[in-house]
């Protein structure tokens, strides 16, 4: 089958993904901050966590001895940061990080973003399989 050929290509594309998204977190990390829920304390704190997870799982995916428990954590990660998705696309703070104009052309994109994260935890979820 095509799909089980592509699975161990397909996990190095995600664990680039992840370290790429965690070392995002540190390079602007009070953009990433605006989209934390303001009911949460910390926001730049708990982007650094964030982007240290992904950092870490990310790189654990991709190994053999590792990918089973960095998947579950992918999992979890994903499920975790969801509230701040769904802030993103309900606030205003898209504003300011889209040229004038175009506010609602990536308030329509972050919105399409949240179906897929179910689709990004079933990725993962292929992972923890023997």
């Amino acid at each position: 089958m095509q799909l089980t050929r592509a699975k161990r290509p397909l996990r190095y594309v995600m664990g680039l993904v992840y370290v790429v998204a965690g070392i995002a977190h540190f390079l602007a990390p009070k953009s990433f901050a605006r989209a934390v829920p303001p009911q949460l304390s910390r926001p730049v704190g708990l982007v650094y966590l964030s982007g240290v997870a992904e950092l870490v799982l990310g790189v654990g995916v991709l190994f053999d001895r590792t990918r089973r428990p960095s998947a579950w954590g992918i999992i979890a990660l994903l499920a975790a940061v969801f509230p701040a998705n769904v802030h993103l696309a309900r606030s205003d703070a898209l504003n300011e990080f889209v040229p004038e104009g175009y506010a609602g052309v990536a308030r329509v994109a972050a919105w399409l973003r949240l179906p897929f994260q179910p689709a990004l935890m079933a990725w993962a979820w292929w992972y923890t399989r023997e």
